[in-house]
Order: C-alpha cells, then sequence, then structure tokens
C-alpha cells in the first residue's frame, strides 16, 4: 500500500492489488476494485465505521450516490438510508490534507438539498464534523 496518512477513524481490514504504478482496493459494498487515491482511503474507512461501528447494513449505504443539481449529474460520496428506504445521512469525505472549510459544506448542503438527509458528516479522516438539519432549515454543527 502506499504511504497514507493513519486517520483518526478505526483501522479496516483492505484488499488491495497492484498493478503497474497503481494500487487497487477492494469495494466490499461496490463489489470492485478501486484506484487508491487519498480520498478513496478516507471514504473506505468511514465505510467501514458505519459498518462495523454503527451496525449498518451495506445494503443501506450508496457510495457515489447520483445527485442532479439544476441539470447537473454530481455524486455524494455517502448516502446511508434509514429501514424507511429515506436518506438518514450524507457524507461527504475529502483527502486527509484538504481542510474541511464553509465551502465543503456548503457542497454537502447543496447536494443535500436533493437527498434530504438529517445528518450531514464532513470527514478528512483526521477532522470529522457532523451536521443536523434544524426545523428551521438550517444546520448545526453537534
Amino acid at each position: 500500500m502506499p504511504n497514507l496518512p493513519k486517520l483518526n477513524l478505526p483501522p479496516i481490514h483492505l484488499r488491495g492489488k497492484k498493478e503497474g504504478d497503481r494500487t487497487y482496493i477492494w469495494d466490499s459494498v461496490r463489489k470492485m476494485f478501486l484506484v487508491l487515491t487519498p480520498e478513496e482511503w478516507v471514504r473506505q474507512h468511514i465505510l467501514g465505521y458505519l459498518i462495523n461501528h454503527l451496525h449498518r447494513q451495506p445494503q443501506q449505504i450508496s457510495l457515489e450516490h447520483p445527485v442532479n443539481l439544476n441539470g447537473m449529474a454530481q455524486r455524494a460520496d455517502i448516502v446511508v438510508f434509514g429501514n424507511d428506504a429515506k436518506a438518514e445521512i450524507l457524507v461527504e469525505c475529502k483527502a486527509p490534507d484538504i481542510e474541511l472549510t464553509d465551502a465543503v459544506l456548503a457542497q454537502a448542503v447543496r447536494y443535500n438539498s436533493v437527498v434530504g438527509a438529517r445528518y450531514i458528516i464532513l470527514t478528512n479522516g483526521i477532522d470529522t464534523k457532523l451536521y443536523t438539519l434544524t426545523k428551521e432549515g438550517t444546520y448545526q454543527e453537534l
């Protein structure tokens, strides 16, 4: 595996392979190998946290969930659905060296205007922020 930073998330077991100069990791939800990028490193760790620690079923999780914003195809990194098939959590993952700024929150809020989840999580694997949608329609950090 390439030299990627230790994250502030529980360790996970990753299955990887190397082809030429690229390293791939197995995504157990999408059932495919993906190029290991710093953002994918974070996404796989938060995915492991959702499944192994929050006990979410893989069937409740959509990775790179399609979001149509003003006719433009976008993708939310992770959307977690409840037993009622309604979105509960939208997760925006960034590489560990990307700061979780207001612009990152604004991106997640735009996606969530379509998805409609109650919670937004922003994470770069080092820092993680959790927001909830208030009755007034604003986002409050928890």
